[in-house]
């Protein structure tokens, strides 16, 4: 699905729905909007996400309405929740954030379009056919967190080049591992450590051995 469709599909959506208020105020279009996480742990995504669609005209509770489901960082929870999404009809189904989250999303469904958020490549992570042409009736961004990542290294060690031993923090749900792997191999030492969600509140991080600390 191009990004042009799905804006066309919502924007579509949402101008039937307000005309059909008119004569019966009833159903508005429905956003599944699927979250990893739980409230007020990590980023907040829905506050900028209802900005985004004020900004492209709609508004929630006028011209649409937001479902959220959250897994409370329990990834073996997001099939069944995009699952009640889907039941619940709804005319889009938004996944932001999280690799395991936009994959059970597109497990769910065929037909309703899907938008995505992630930080690897979603060619890669099998969420698209490709880049320019994703297909199917999933669409998305990516940051390229993990393509990026290997270059921070590189830099941190250019700013710090008597460091020989470097630490690095990484959400074990995102494909951020895959900075460990791509290290390139040298004289330094990369000690990776598993900072799973909600945080281990990374007490006694001072205690490490690192010289340079990195967080993906």
């Amino acid at each position: 699905m191009r990004r042009r469709d799905f804006v066309t599909f919502f924007s579509g959506a949402a101008v039937a729905s307000s005309i059909g208020a008119r004569a019966q105020q009833q159903a508005l279009p429905v956003i599944g909007y699927l979250v990893f996480g739980s409230a007020g742990v990590g980023p907040d995504r829905i506050r900028p996400f209802r900005q985004g669609l004020a900004e492209a005209g709609i508004i929630e509770g006028r011209d649409a309405t937001i479902e959220i489901r959250r897994a409370e960082f329990q990834t073996e929870r997001l099939p069944k929740l995009a699952s009640e999404l889907v039941s619940r009809g709804i005319s889009v189904l938004a996944a932001p954030g999280n690799t395991a989250a936009a994959l059970a999303a597109k497990a769910s469904t065929t037909t309703i379009p899907i938008v995505f958020f992630v930080g690897g490549d979603p060619v890669q992570l099998g969420l698209v056919a490709s880049l320019n042409r994703p297909g199917g009736n999933i669409t998305g961004v990516t940051n390229l967190t993990v393509e990026v990542g290997p270059k921070r290294l590189e830099l941190l060690h250019e700013l710090m080049p008597a460091a020989t031993v470097f630490a690095l923090i990484v959400n074990p749900y995102h494909q951020c591992r895959e900075l460990a792997r791509r290290h390139r191999a040298g004289p330094d030492r990369l000690d990776t450590g598993r900072a799973h969600c909600p945080p281990d509140r990374y007490a006694g991080l001072e205690a490490a051995l690192a010289d340079r600390l990195v967080v993906a």
